[in-house]
Parts: structure tokens; sequence; C-alpha cells
């Protein structure tokens, strides 16, 4: 049993007519820790993300947050409630800046825009010194006024990645975020990930760069055809003869 779960997924399921895409999964992430949750394509990883945000109804289960059952709650409150994604496939506001584009996140929420004038006037402490530092977190005070539609590519999953930053969650739910990224800017991700952990974040990670993975995950769950398969830290995880079998087949396959 978890120690102090920031989230619990109970016999969860999602299907799309007769495919199961998600399978009657339980899953629980702890409080401070990096969860990751990988498996081959199509295994149900991203559903299980848009789960947890509302984006798809429940077929079957429940969603837990903090002890908060969210199962029927709508996207927006569960944003208000704590919970902030990055998308597999990028999804700025690109006809708004850089700078703006955090604004609109950090009053996403029915009580920030009501205590938006005191946050927005609070001087270092307030909402812009908060853009500000963020900006320079992500390597991109220099962008400030750039339309986000015009950044590169890695520029653009940064700033997704501060977007989802910007609502201060206390779930982070990070969707392939290396995907497109070259080497160099895999370690800058892996170093920003654990700072946010550290600064109290707890974060959901999906993620096809095993190398990345395995570095950064307190644990590992593993997904196929829509079921848990296994779960554990990642030398368990290594080890495990159905995670092998996953991703390289049967000994005659493989």
């Amino acid at each position: 049993m978890l120690e102090l779960p920031v989230l619990e997924l109970k016999d969860v399921s999602k299907h799309f007519g007769g495919v199961r895409a998600v399978d009657g999964v339980d899953l629980g992430v702890a409080r401070g820790e990096i969860l990751a949750l990988i498996g081959p394509n199509g295994s149900g990883k991203s559903t299980i993300v848009n789960l947890i945000c509302g984006l798809f109804p429940l077929t079957a289960g429940r969603v837990v947050l903090d002890g908060v059952d969210i199962s029927g709650m709508p996207m927006h409150a569960r944003v208000t409630g704590g919970v902030a994604r990055t998308f597999q496939n990028i999804r700025l506001f690109g006809q708004l800046t850089v700078w703006q584009n955090l604004w609109v996140a950090q009053n996403s929420g029915e009580q920030r825009r009501q205590n938006f004038g005191r946050r927005w006037f609070g001087g270092s402490r307030g909402a812009r010194g908060e853009v500000e530092r963020t900006l320079e977190f992500f390597d991109l005070a220099h962008k400030s006024n750039e339309l986000a539609a015009n950044l590169a590519f890695g520029e653009q999953r940064r700033l997704e990645f501060a977007r989802a930053l910007s609502a201060k969650p206390a779930l982070l739910l990070l969707d392939e975020p290396a995907a497109g990224m070259n080497a160099e800017e895999i370690d800058q991700l892996d170093n920003r990930i654990r700072k946010v952990r550290d600064d109290g974040v707890t974060v959901l990670l999906i993620e096809h760069q095993m190398e990345l993975v395995m570095s950064i995950a307190d644990r590992i769950a593993v997904l196929n055809f829509g079921r848990k398969i296994a779960e554990g830290t990642p030398a368990e995880v290594q080890a495990s003869p159905l995670v092998r079998e996953a991703y390289l087949g049967t000994p005659e396959i493989a």
C-alpha cells in the first residue's frame, strides 16, 4: 500500500465499442515520486492520462485525487483541484505569446481568477514574477514576446511543460515530453523533471525514451493491451519476463 497517495486508479476501464483500451487497471502514485507509465504503442498509456484529466469518461472504476473521488468532475475542476498535463502532440495557444501562454495557465481556476488583482500586483511574488521565474527556468525568457507558433520544436516542448507547471499542480502528467528531442534536450528535460519533483510536485511520466525512464523514475508501471502487467523499481521491471515479452515478443517470435 502506497503511503500518502496523491492519485489512485481503482479498477479503471475505458472501452471504445469492442476495444478495451484500458481494462481494469489499479495504480497508485505516491506523494513526491516520479512514476513512469510505459508500454508498447497502443497499450493504453495516453488513454489513462485522458481518463485522469477527464477528457474521456470512465467505462468503469474510479479516479481518486488526494482521497477525493474525481471520477465525475469536469476537466476544469480537475485543473483547479491540482492536475495539470502536457500532450503527446503539442497543443499550445499558437497565436498568443510565450508570456501569454503562461499567464493563461496561471489563471485557469476560478479561485485564481478571483484573486488575480492581488496576485498580479503582489510585487516579486506576484503573477508577473512567477512568469519571469518560470521563463528563466525553461530558458525561454528571451522568447517572452514571441508567438508560440513561431518557436522551434524544442522550444515549444519546453513551453508546454512550462505552461503545465504554471498551473501550480500537485500532480503533473507528462505525456511523452521527450518526443522529438535531441540528446542535449533530453538531458535538460531530465534535470527539469527532477527539480520539479524536488520542489514538491508529483510526476506521472509517459515516455518511450527508455534511458530517460530508467534514469529518472522511482517506480515504473507497465501496460500491455490495456492491462497492467508489471510494477516496481526500474531494476525489477527490467527483469520481468512479462515486460520482455511485451516489448520483444515470445522467444520464438524474437
